[in-house]
């Protein structure tokens, strides 16, 4: 096991630490009583004080584990005070080890004695939790590099793929192909409009990070700017139904999450359908979830545990890649049979609005 992995098995990384820092608190505690002239049963008393500590400091880890989400205040008052305890249990068996052990069962004749010296063992304690939090932070420091990392990886990975499947080389030629036949026919507006449109698309798709994340109302112009070109070469075939919750049009998307979808369905749904067909795009708000829903009323499809099982396809899987990379486990994307007819995408996403 490599070092990285070894940082990453935290519940190991720390048994192995713990064990380390006390054992080096026994070597300098013994290293220290050379200095003195004392009798070697005192390694024996050295011994038992740092297994002694070894044993009273593990509760402090469940102990932390619990308080680390409370407020900073909170925090810093539940550190000092179980540090403060533990440190006075840990004095009164340090000294009942030195005085059985080394003073041969002499025993103070007031109490409080037994609590002497607790001051130098609550900076060790607090020391030692100290260790405890700067470590887990430099964990959790370490995990987001690592997230921020993989991210990137993905940002770059989905920026490849999503030119495979955004800027489809069928999708452009038969877009120039619809633009040269309508120059030929003289539709020069209808030609001139659908170059313009073709430009902002692909200027929007090539300038958006597809890591980034945009409000609705942009990502639903450029899927509109997609349609748009779509209906050129398709007519009548195909028609297009937006139903935007209000409160929804500010809300943040990732850059084209839409079109991939809307390019499955063109594809495989009004491509395939004599008379062509709708495509339904909802979008609203259900608590902290935003909803967005992509259907088509086509032939439909095989679907297979919530997936579309169909080779060789891209477009989900870069759509799901790309939000696990976003919101890790905090989404869902769903396919599933639409009533009557075709096929729905239903993704939720958290709801969080931009400027």
């Amino acid at each position: 096991m490599n070092w990285k992995e070894l940082i990453e098995n935290r519940n190991r990384f720390f048994w192995i630490l713990h064990t380390c820092g006390w054992f080096g608190f026994a070597l300098a505690q013994f290293l220290g009583s050379l200095l003195h002239d004392l009798r070697d049963i005192f390694v024996i008393v050295i011994f038992l004080n740092s297994y002694a500590g070894w044993l009273l400091t593990v509760p402090l880890r469940y102990v932390y584990r619990r308080a680390w989400n409370l407020a900073p205040i909170k925090m810093i008052a539940v550190i000092i005070i179980a540090s403060y305890l533990t440190a006075v249990v840990w004095q009164v068996i340090k000294n009942i080890n030195y005085w059985e052990i080394y003073k041969h069962g002499w025993k103070p004749e007031f109490w409080l004695y037994y609590t002497q010296s607790s001051v130098w063992s609550f900076y060790i304690i607090l020391s030692w939790s100290g260790l405890y939090f700067g470590i887990k932070y430099y964990q959790m420091l370490q995990k987001e590099k690592q997230n921020v990392f993989q991210a990137n990886t993905l940002a770059h990975q989905a920026q490849l793929k999503m030119l495979r499947y955004q800027l489809n080389p069928h999708f452009l030629f038969n877009t120039l192909n619809a633009i040269s036949t309508l120059i030929l026919v003289q539709e020069n507006k209808t030609a001139n409009g659908m170059v313009t449109k073709l430009s902002e698309f692909l200027r929007y798709s090539l300038d958006k990070d597809p890591m980034k994340r945009v409000t609705l109302t942009s990502e639903l112009h450029a899927l509109e700017l997609y349609l748009d070109i779509e209906k050129v070469r398709f007519e009548e075939r195909l028609s297009v139904s937006l139903n935007i919750a209000d409160d929804c049009q500010n809300a943040l998307v990732p850059s084209m999450i839409l079109q991939p979808l809307a390019e499955n369905s063109i594809k495989y749904a009004i491509a395939v359908k004599e008379n062509g067909g709708t495509i339904t795009v909802s979008v609203n708000r259900f608590g902290n979830d935003l909803l967005l829903e992509l259907a088509d009323d086509g032939p439909g499809a095989e679907i297979k545990n919530g997936n579309l099982h169909r080779e060789n396809g891209v477009g989900l899987a870069n759509t799901r890649e790309r939000l696990t990379a976003l919101y890790k486990d905090n989404y869902s994307l769903v396919v599933s049979n639409n009533v009557p007819s075709g096929v729905k995408v239903n993704i939720r996403i958290p709801y969080e609005l931009g400027s």
